[in-house]
């Protein structure tokens, strides 16, 4: 894959381990990028999926990745969906190589601190049957929701801008 040559190259150049922030709206492929690129890399894998604090926790896990995840002890606090609450904290290893995939990973405090910035993109209607395909009815009533989140971010942070390789999917 030639992304994950250019992470071990930007990973070389700036002497500190792979970090490789994969981001972009729902639907756009980010979790099948970064699984791909983690299995390649030999990486640790953070879905921001597992870290968003319920439907309105974009920014706090945005901030969760500069804080907790690339910070210091790394690692971060896992969210139980079924129960709606914090549950157990996740460590990682602070010198491993490391992929972070989700909306809120590329953000202007995360790009310095990755070796590696992704941002993806796709067709509106094409995200939208991707994302419910994907996670149902359950995602489905939150859409409007979670774009809401997303366009934020997106406005406040434009991480396309910060992305070293920008995909269509």
């Amino acid at each position: 894959m030639e992304l994950a040559g250019r992470a071990r190259v930007a990973s070389a150049a700036s002497g500190r381990r792979s970090v490789v922030l994969v981001d972009g709206r729902s639907g756009t492929g980010k979790t099948t990028l970064g699984g791909a690129l983690a299995a390649e890399l030999g990486a640790q894998l953070v879905h921001l999926d597992d870290v968003y604090p319920g439907w309105d926790g974009l920014l706090a896990a945005s901030t969760a990745v500069v804080d907790d995840v690339l910070g210091a002890p790394s690692g971060y606090r896992q969210w139980d969906w079924e129960r709606s609450e914090p549950a157990a904290w996740v460590s990682l290893d602070p010198a491993a190589p490391l992929v972070v995939e989700g909306c809120g990973a590329l953000s202007r405090a995360s790009a310095p601190l990755g070796t590696l910035r992704i941002w993806m993109s796709a067709d509106d209607a094409e995200r939208k049957r991707r994302a419910i395909d994907r996670d149902g009815a359950v995602f489905a009533a939150q859409w409007d929701r979670w774009a809401a989140q997303e366009d934020i971010f997106i406005a406040t942070e434009d991480p396309a801008s910060l992305a070293d390789v920008v995909i269509r999917s």
